[in-house]
């Protein structure tokens, strides 16, 4: 049964992935992309990682997609674009590469022998293994991040400002 849910689950992962990427549209590019948050919840949660459904849930799936749409909205992408192709090379690029990656997974499939399940240990996903994790190892890449973020934010005000001057 879990195998079921889990290969049903991994199908709408890729088809949302992929209706997101061909969406000509923004907003219907991000409501596939909630698709695929939404499926990928799923699968953490047939890892056994509750806090980590629940994050992606909440974070991503809630709050990320909201952020999204408001932009979207807000600087008008959803009107209609321009339709012509700019870089047409790369169409046949994409797709020599899907094909690449097509067969690598072919060849995983079909050359190499199956494996006993992989077992985790009882706290894989908890809170408190993210959060030594994260505290400890990643704490670096963490602050970096952080900082990332209030710049942006330092960014968006200021343009706003300024904006608000000229008008």
């Amino acid at each position: 049964m879990e195998l079921i849910v889990f290969a049903v689950t991994a199908v709408i992962a890729i088809i949302g992935a992929v209706a997101m990427v061909a969406s000509k549209n923004a907003v219907h590019s991000a409501l596939f992309l909630l698709l695929n948050f939404g499926a990928i919840a799923v699968l953490y949660l047939l890892l056994r990682a509750p806090f980590l459904f629940a994050t992606q849930l909440i974070i991503y799936a809630g709050a990320i997609i909201v952020l999204f749409l408001f932009v979207v909205m807000l600087l008008g992408a959803e009107r209609h674009e321009d339709n012509r192709d700019r870089l047409a090379w790369q169409r046949p690029v994409a797709l020599v590469m899907a094909g690449l990656l097509l067969a690598e997974v072919a060849y995983v499939v079909v050359a190499l022998p199956a494996q006993a399940p992989v077992t985790t240990d009882e706290g894989f996903g908890a809170p408190e293994v993210i959060a030594e994790q994260l505290f400890t190892t990643f704490l670096l890449p963490f602050q970096v991040t952080a900082f990332i973020i209030l710049a942006a934010i330092v960014g968006v005000v200021v343009l706003h400002m300024q904006e608000k001057r000229q008008v």
